[in-house]
Parts: structure tokens; C-alpha cells; sequence
């Protein structure tokens, strides 16, 4: 009997885990979750510049901590990309203007250098784990609603910015080669991970129609 082999990267796509629609945040608890993050950050600063790139730009939270100002090249006219960096491999990701107009302000008023770490932590080195996801744990608890048929949400890790932000971006209508290619995974990834976005209505097939599409020509004998 013959067996096929699977790639660790096809196997890694078999294995997705499915992120159903009611998991995701909505734009307006994303934007309350990011507003209560920067209130709150004290000398933590750089957790609501760190977290706003999962939200608006997708990275995953490793990529984005590991984000260096040289990784960030800014064009005129609000236009700018950044090199993200995933199991050794760099992809570049182009900046929402929005994100490319922040991030301008953000390298100025910080007083960051190419070298820098574009999101750093206290005394230069990243950004403690432990601090970003103790304020998003907080965050949530104050944002999100309670009751019985929400509460499971509140444990949500900082990726689900990143799974809300790609299903946005799909719902818009960019092709998912593209977003894909934004988000550093395959097409297929995204169809396994986000299926209702690519549902289609049920339509009425035109069974005898298309059997005669479907039907060889007669074949006769010379």
C-alpha cells in the first residue's frame, strides 16, 4: 500500500483551529479595548502602540515585539510597509495610513533610533509578556460584557485582534491571496481558520441543464 507524506507546513494547515464568527471582536470593542489600554498604560507606554499593530495591521504579537525601527520604512503621502519576521522568514507588510501616520509620531515623540526596538520595554529591552497581557486581561474584564452567554471571551489571548483584524479585511472584499500574503499564511489557512467567510448562498442547480452541459458528444465510427 502506498502512502503519501505530508509537509510539516500541510500538516500544520490540516491541524487549523476553526474561529468561529461570535469568538471575534467588533470594531467598536476594539477600539475601547485599545482607548482603555493607552489610559492605562502609565510607564508602559509602548503597550498601546505594540497592541494597536495586532489590532490594525494583523501581526502576530511575537512579530510585533520583535519590531525594530528599521523595520519601518515611511513614504510620503501616508504611505509606508514594515518587514515582519516569522520562522526566519521576512515578509513585507504594507501600513494602513492611519498606522503609518502613528507610527511617525510615535518613533519622533519616543525619541527612538534604527536600532531601537520600535516597541520597547522598560530600560530599552522588549517588551515584557507578562505586563502586555496582565493589561489586556484587564482591559477586557472592563470592556467586554459579562453575562453568561459572553463571559468565556474574557480569556481571549491578544491574537484575537490579529483573527478580528484578517476577517475584516476579508469582509471588505480583498482577495485572500492578498491577505494572506499581509498575514505571513497560506490561502488555504484562511479558509480553514475563518469559514463563514467564505459561505456562499445556496443556489438552485439546473440539474438537466447541466447534464447536458456536462454531456460528451455522440461518438461515431469512421
Amino acid at each position: 500500500m502506498l502512502h503519501s507524506a505530508i509537509s510539516p507546513e500541510e500538516f500544520r494547515i490540516v491541524c487549523v483551529e476553526v474561529m468561529d464568527e461570535e469568538w471575534l471582536h467588533s470594531e467598536e470593542q476594539v477600539r475601547s479595548l485599545l482607548d482603555l489600554v493607552r489610559e492605562q498604560a502609565g510607564t508602559h507606554r509602548s503597550v498601546h502602540p505594540f497592541m494597536r499593530m495586532v489590532a490594525e495591521q494583523a501581526l502576530r504579537p511575537s512579530e510585533a515585539r520583535a519590531l525594530r525601527v528599521s523595520d519601518v520604512v515611511l513614504l510620503e503621502r501616508d504611505l509606508g510597509r514594515l518587514a515582519a519576521r516569522h520562522n526566519g522568514i521576512v515578509r513585507e507588510v504594507p501600513l494602513q495610513p492611519q498606522v503609518a501616520v502613528f507610527l511617525r509620531e510615535w518613533i519622533s515623540e519616543s525619541g527612538l533610533r534604527e536600532a531601537d526596538l520600535l516597541f520597547p520595554g522598560t530600560g530599552g529591552g522588549p517588551l515584557s509578556a507578562s505586563v502586555y497581557e496582565q493589561m489586556w486581561q484587564q482591559a477586557q474584564e472592563a470592556v467586554l460584557p459579562r453575562d453568561e452567554l459572553y463571559s468565556w471571551r474574557l480569556g481571549e489571548p491578544i491574537s484575537i485582534l490579529r483573527d478580528s483584524c484578517l476577517v475584516k479585511w476579508l469582509r471588505m472584499g480583498i482577495s485572500s491571496v492578498t491577505v494572506a500574503e499581509w498575514a505571513g499564511v497560506p490561502p488555504s489557512w484562511l479558509a480553514l481558520r475563518y469559514p463563514h467567510c467564505f459561505r456562499t448562498e445556496k443556489v438552485e442547480i439546473d440539474w438537466d441543464h447541466l447534464t447536458e452541459a456536462m454531456a460528451l458528444p455522440d461518438l461515431r465510427k469512421s
